[in-house]
């Protein structure tokens, strides 16, 4: 056999098997609002022969727009960002790709706001923290059509479920307080007297095993009631 046409077959054979392990690979948009997070989700995603990042977002609109574009096999989404924010995106999204794959992202394991992803359609949910050890592993299970809800966050979930939730005027309350205003403000601002404001308070802190104000704050933000 001429050894011309054997090394022509060799190569593109090659070729093929070259094409096959790209078009395979699992393409992923990153989105964030911290430049140094979508930088560090796609370090870690570009690290690995059968993923590659495809495009990155700042925003929940920008998600939208590049999703369309691109139309991902995963999305790592930060919850929280400026805009219509992460769940809201994501809810878009799927109104046209019902298909479409989301991963969240947050610093909080807040049980309200994963709840909310969750319920939204969220194929996963991951703690920022957990990126490093966690992200490439769970993006291949979501790839595969599977779900996936750390322990720790199951855990707050079903702990949620004994737990009286903040109510509406409750979470308004709370987020005044968050912004800074007194009592007499708060009452001004929600047309309530002060009396009632005290009172709101006081269940608020009762329900969230709250020391103070500021502790309640904290832990309506990390519970996912409220966002600053």
């Amino acid at each position: 056999m001429d050894s011309t046409k054997v090394l022509g077959a060799n190569a593109a054979s090659l070729l093929l098997i070259s094409y096959h392990a790209v078009s395979e690979r699992i393409t992923v948009l990153a989105v964030d609002d911290h430049p140094l997070i979508r930088e560090g989700i796609a370090s870690v995603v570009m690290g690995e022969d059968d993923m590659e990042v495809v495009a990155q977002a700042s925003s929940g609109e920008e998600a939208v727009d590049l999703y369309r574009r691109h139309q991902p096999d995963v999305v790592i989404m930060d919850v929280q960002m400026p805009g219509i924010g992460g769940i809201r995106a994501m809810e878009t999204i799927h109104r046209e790709f019902p298909s479409a794959r989301v991963i969240f992202l947050t610093i909080y394991s807040g049980d309200a706001q994963a709840h909310r992803a969750i319920k939204a359609g969220a194929a996963s949910y991951l703690l920022k923290s957990m990126v490093p050890k966690e992200l490439r592993r769970v993006i291949r299970l979501v790839h595969s059509g599977q779900r996936h809800i750390p322990s720790e966050i199951a855990t707050e979930l079903a702990n949620a479920l004994t737990q009286d939730s903040l109510t509406s005027v409750e979470i308004d309350v709370l987020r005044l307080v968050a912004a800074g205003c007194s009592n007499r403000r708060i009452s001004v601002t929600l047309n309530v007297s002060e009396e009632t404001v005290k009172s709101r308070m006081k269940h608020i802190l009762a329900k969230l095993s709250a020391a103070d104000r500021t502790h309640a704050v904290t832990l309506a933000m990390r519970r996912g009631f409220i966002e600053l």
